[in-house]
């Protein structure tokens, strides 16, 4: 591998350890410091908020295909629709994400 690409990987990792470390130091420090109060009510409010909000980003950028082209916006459109369905009939979460990416898969298999 080219030294470029190792420093990609490196920043990556160092990028990836520290949004996950930072928060966990912050939050420990804050509750030592409100030690007093109840753990769920020294948390901050933006903090429950953050999970549905990277939750609503990964599920924005997986709907804009790679290649904007007709097949792999039909791709796209198929996958949502079954993943919907079957999540629909099923109400969990496993099945209703193979059902998406299989139907992606297969349109692109066939058309793309």
């Amino acid at each position: 591998m080219s030294n470029a690409l190792w420093v990609a990987v490196l920043a990556s990792a160092v990028g990836t350890l520290l949004i996950r470390v930072l928060p966990l130091f912050w939050m420990q420090r804050r509750l030592e410091r409100q030690a007093s109060d109840d753990g769920l009510e020294a948390m901050p409010q933006w903090l429950s908020l953050l999970g549905p909000l990277m939750i609503a980003a990964v599920f924005g950028v997986s709907l804009m295909p790679v290649t904007p082209d007709a097949v792999s916006w039909l791709a796209t459109l198929i996958g949502v629709s079954a993943t919907l369905a079957v999540w629909w009939l099923k109400r969990t979460l496993g099945w209703p994400v193979a059902a998406g990416v299989a139907a992606y898969g297969l349109v692109m298999m066939f058309f793309g």
